[in-house]
């Protein structure tokens, strides 16, 4: 089964990317892989201390994804599957894809700020002559309705 990776993260063009991934897998058979990749600078303190941070974030993301994960079940039929990793998000995102043969396309959300479409997406472009998957790009602005037609 081709699965559609999509990266699970705070910003609002996130929104977009899972409702993309979503109703493609729906439409096409697949299945979605949510990654989220929590950043190693977040736990620089004593060893008691960042193992509660960690487990904090964890539940957090836990959380978040449960949302996404009920409104595909829910509504597209699609059972999500989480993945959590701790690193810096574009090795990380990279080295899941060389590990899961079934993920076949990169489902990425593109700010909408004057400073470009977010530093996740700008650092996966650069990369994308070398990837072994194409990338999708969806738009942050871009409305539901008009998410629903495309896919």
């Amino acid at each position: 089964m081709r699965k559609f990776l999509v990266v699970l993260d705070d910003s609002r063009e996130c929104l977009n990317a899972m409702r993309f991934a979503a109703l493609r897998a729906a439409h096409t058979g697949g299945g979605v892989t949510i990654l989220s990749v929590i950043p190693p600078d977040e736990f620089q303190h004593w060893i008691g201390v960042s193992d509660i941070m960690r487990a904090e974030a964890r539940e957090r993301i836990e959380a978040h994804f449960e949302v996404f994960a009920k409104w595909m079940r829910d509504r597209q039929g699609v059972n999500p599957e989480l993945v959590i990793r701790e690193g810096e998000p574009v090795n990380e995102i990279l080295d899941l894809i060389r590990e899961d043969s079934e993920i076949g396309v990169l489902v990425l959300g593109a700010g909408t700020e004057k400073s470009g479409p977010g530093p996740l997406v700008t650092q996966m472009s650069r990369s994308s002559g070398n990837l072994p998957i194409p990338i999708t790009i969806v738009p942050g602005e871009i409305s539901k309705d008009r998410l629903e037609a495309i896919t």
